[in-house]
């Protein structure tokens, strides 16, 4: 897990911060940040960037290694300094609080604001940048693409499927969002994967949660990842997040990808409840998703596979 750095962003000159932004810059064109370069991206003199990179190193916001030339990366932590810093500027965030929710390719702390708000830090490509960069669609076109490029291209791209579907479609409402971070506004209830549902609400909570992929797919997105990890239910009702990697409905493989999104959904709640979930034939819900037509799984139980 990346550390929570928002104490760290109080301590930081305004120098530092163009130290910070300089890497960034440089970082568009080469994986790691020619030394020499540096007093021109971040507008310092080479003294100056001598002081800045000691301080942004003793806060492991920047890393350093020696190849042909004595080259700098910013960290995630370093990324994350720079979102949190225009946030602060714009007066969306005054504060972190403690983490939500850490995965593999995300981190979720509480955000301090006018409401209360969650602050979602992108990380892909963190552990396995080369395999991350490969899968996802919004890198393949590019021949130089750093951990910091995917993250960013992750965060615009949910951050625009979330303004497309909001409120239409119960997604969390997007509140703003800067380089790979997102802020969102808080949802309830808990992920199906750890819910625990009665038997009688079992059918209910999955029509619900396939009447969200109708209206999505009505609005023109298809998730694209759809699982029991990125949707919650509450006693509202359910939530449906982690869109990062959505695409529109014009996409060649959409029906496809929709099919498996349905797939995934239908076939976790066949393992969690087999007593109560009929067997469905999933592509024949996948169509009625994509023609507006889906009302309940029920209606599904006798079209099964010969």
């Amino acid at each position: 897990m990346v550390k929570n750095v928002a104490s760290v962003v109080a301590d930081l000159d305004p120098e530092d911060f163009y130290l910070l932004s300089g890497v960034e810059q440089g970082m568009r064109f080469s994986e790691w940040v020619n030394r020499e370069k540096l007093p021109d991206y971040a507008n310092l003199t080479a003294e100056e960037v001598d002081y800045r990179l000691d301080r942004c190193m003793k806060r492991d916001l920047i890393q350093r290694r020696t190849i042909q030339y004595e080259g700098y990366q910013l960290t995630f932590e370093g990324y994350d300094v720079l979102a949190l810093h225009t946030f602060a500027e714009r007066d969306t965030v005054e504060g972190v609080g403690a983490p939500l929710g850490v995965g593999k390719e995300s981190d979720v702390y509480e955000a301090q604001s006018y409401r209360p708000l969650a602050l979602k830090f992108h990380r892909e490509g963190y552990t396995n940048f080369r395999e991350v960069n490969k899968e996802r669609e919004y890198t393949s076109d590019h021949h130089h693409v750093s951990w910091l490029y995917t993250a960013r291209k992750a965060a615009e791209r949910e951050h625009d499927a979330l303004e497309t579907l909001y409120p239409d479609v119960a997604v969390p409402r997007p509140v703003d969002y800067n380089r790979h971070a997102i802020l969102m506004e808080k949802f309830e209830g808990v992920e199906l994967a750890r819910a625990k549902l009665d038997d009688a609400q079992v059918v209910g909570v999955l029509d619900l949660t396939l009447d969200e992929v109708t209206t999505a797919y009505e609005a023109g997105m298809v998730h694209a990842d759809l699982s029991e990890h990125n949707v919650a239910v509450a006693a509202s009702g359910v939530t449906v997040f982690d869109w990062p990697q959505s695409v529109p409905t014009d996409h060649a493989n959409a029906d496809e990808l929709l099919e498996r999104d349905v797939g995934n959904l239908i076939g976790f709640f066949r393992r969690k409840y087999p007593a109560v979930v009929p067997d469905v034939n999933t592509a024949a819900i996948a169509d009625a998703v994509a023609a507006g037509d889906f009302e309940t799984v029920r209606e599904f139980a006798a079209s099964r596979s010969s």
